[in-house]
C-alpha cells in the first residue's frame, strides 16, 4: 500500500492539473458554442457531469471491475 501512496503522491500534481485541463477546455467549447451562456451555470453542469462519471467509476471499483486491471 506505501508504494501505491508513494506513486500517485508523485503524480498527483498531473492528475489535478489533468481534471481542472479538463474542466476549463469544456468551459472553453461552452463558451465557443454558446456565446451568451451563463458561465457560473455551464461550470456547475460541466462539475455535475463530471462528478456524475466519477461516482459512476467509484460504484465499478467497489464492484471489483478494477481488481484486475
Amino acid at each position: 500500500m506505501e508504494a501505491i501512496i508513494k506513486e500517485l503522491e508523485s503524480r498527483q500534481s498531473e492528475i489535478e492539473l489533468a481534471v481542472e485541463l479538463l474542466f476549463k477546455t469544456n468551459m472553453k467549447i461552452t463558451d465557443w458554442d454558446v456565446p451568451e451562456a451563463d458561465d457560473k451555470q455551464a461550470a456547475k453542469l460541466i462539475l455535475d457531469i463530471m462528478q456524475s462519471k466519477i461516482d459512476a467509476i467509484r460504484a465499478d471499483v467497489e464492484a471489483g471491475k478494477y481488481n484486475n486491471y
